[in-house]
């Protein structure tokens, strides 16, 4: 995989070939020579974050129910608060 970098002003000026070359692989943006972005497809892009789920999605998966679940009980005593 080529990864292609463009400065920041490259960028500027040729965002459709910018664009064109994020289809491909990522593309790096540069900053006074130091990589400060990355432009990615959002095909890619799906593909690196997969099918996350939030708390709500995940606990309401179906045979979640026959998931048995042992919680110890802490035997620490609380400490008072302390405020400065």
């Amino acid at each position: 995989m080529t990864i292609t970098t463009f400065s920041s002003r490259e960028l500027n000026h040729d965002v459709t070939r910018a664009k064109n070359a994020a289809r491909n692989s990522p593309m790096f943006v540069t900053n006074r020579g130091k990589p400060t972005h990355v432009l990615l497809s959002i095909e890619e892009y799906q593909r690196l974050i997969g099918s996350r789920r939030n708390l709500a999605e995940a606990l309401a998966m179906s045979g979640l129910a026959d998931i048995e679940i042992e919680t110890p009980r802490s035997r620490a005593l609380p400490s008072p608060a302390t405020f400065e």
